[in-house]
C-alpha cells in the first residue's frame, strides 16, 4: 500500500470520458459498477472490516483481548498477550508474546519492524481472524486493525441507490486553474491536508449553475471529487460523498453522478475520510448514486 490519507481511498472508475453506452447497455454498466462497489466494501480488506484505530504512545503499546491492553482487540478474537510495539515517534517494531501465534505473510513472527501504509508495501500482521497494519497520519502513527468477523460485516445490510438517470451523467466544462493553485482539504482527525488541484468542473442542471474542484488521484491518473450538496444528511451520508472522473479532454470532463458514493467514516467509525474542501459545499441537489447506509 502506498499513499496517505485521501489516497487510501482511490477506487478506479469503470466508465472514462469516452462515451457512455446508450440506453440498456449504460444502465447495465451502472448496474456492474455498483455491484462491484459492493464486494469492495464487504471483501477481506474492505472497509467493513476495520473494527480499530489505535494511535500508538512513545514506548510499549501492549495489544491484546485484556482489557488492560494499551491496543484491546475484540474479546475472544485472540490471547489476553498478543505482543508489543516499541514506538519512537518514527518508526514501529513488533514483538510477539510467548505463545501468540501471529505471522506475516504465513511466516511466524517473533519480532518485526513494521512498514506503514506511505511505504512501497505495508507490513501486515494476522492472528486467528485479525489483521493489523501500521498507518501514518499527519505526523502520527496508528494501528488499523481488521476483524474478517467484524459485526459490521456480518450485519451489512447491502447499499442503497438512487434509480439511474442518465441525465446525471453530464459533460461539464472544465477550467484550468492560471496559475495552479492547490486545495486545503480538511479530514475527520482535524487534519488538512493541501491538494493539487488542476481547475473546476462547471455545469447546469436543470438550469442550475453548478461547480466543483477536484483534487488529482494518486499518481494524477484520475480527477477526485470530495462534495456536499443538498441530499447530504437528508438521503445521503451527512459529511459528504465521493465522485472520480476521467483526466479532461478538449476542455470537458464526464461526471457521472450515478457512480458517487458514500466514504469509508458512513460504513466504519474508524476511517480517517477526507471531507468536502470549501468550495465544494453545494446547496443544490445532486440526486443521483449512493444513498445513506446509517450513522456512525
Amino acid at each position: 500500500m502506498k499513499g496517505a490519507a485521501i489516497m487510501l481511498l482511490l477506487v478506479p472508475s469503470l466508465l472514462g470520458a469516452g462515451g457512455a453506452p446508450a440506453g440498456d447497455d449504460y444502465e447495465a454498466t451502472i448496474r456492474q459498477w455498483r455491484e462491484n462497489r459492493e464486494k469492495r466494501l464487504k471483501a477481506d480488506d474492505g472497509w467493513l472490516t476495520v473494527a480499530g484505530l489505535f494511535w500508538l504512545e512513545k514506548g510499549e503499546n501492549t495489544m491484546g483481548t485484556d482489557p488492560s491492553s494499551g491496543i484491546v482487540l475484540p474479546e475472544g478474537s485472540a490471547p489476553p498477550r498478543v505482543g508489543t510495539i516499541a514506538y519512537d515517534g518514527a518508526t514501529a517494531t513488533f514483538t510477539a508474546a510467548a505463545g501468540a501465534a501471529v505471522t506475516a505473510e504465513g511466516k511466524p513472527v517473533t519480532t518485526m519492524p513494521l512498514r506503514d501504509d506511505t511505504a512501497e508495501t505495508t507490513d501486515l500482521l494476522t492472528i486467528g481472524g485479525l489483521r493489523f497494519f501500521v498507518i501514518a497520519r499527519d505526523g502520527r502513527h496508528a494501528v488499523r486493525l481488521r476483524d474478517l468477523n467484524s459485526p459490521l460485516r456480518r450485519n451489512f445490510t447491502g447499499l442503497s441507490w438512487y434509480p439511474i438517470d442518465a441525465s446525471w451523467r453530464v459533460e461539464a466544462a472544465f477550467v484550468p486553474h492560471d496559475p495552479p493553485k492547490t486545495l486545503k482539504v480538511p479530514n475527520v482527525i482535524g487534519y488538512v491536508e493541501e491538494q493539487p488541484s488542476p481547475g473546476y468542473a462547471v455545469w447546469k442542471h436543470d438550469g442550475q449553475e453548478m461547480r466543483l474542484e477536484p483534487v488529482l488521484s494518486d499518481g494524477g491518473s484520475e480527477l477526485f471529487f470530495i462534495f456536499k450538496d443538498g441530499t447530504s444528511g437528508k438521503e445521503t451520508y451527512p459529511a459528504g460523498r465521493f465522485l472520480y472522473a476521467a483526466l479532461p479532454a478538449d476542455g470537458k470532463v464526464i461526471l457521472d453522478f450515478n457512480k458517487a458514493y458514500s466514504p469509508p467514516c458512513a460504513f466504519t467509525p474508524h476511517a480517517t475520510c477526507p471531507l468536502p474542501p470549501e468550495g465544494n459545499r453545494l446547496t443544490g441537489r445532486i440526486a443521483a448514486g449512493e444513498m445513506n447506509y446509517g450513522q456512525h
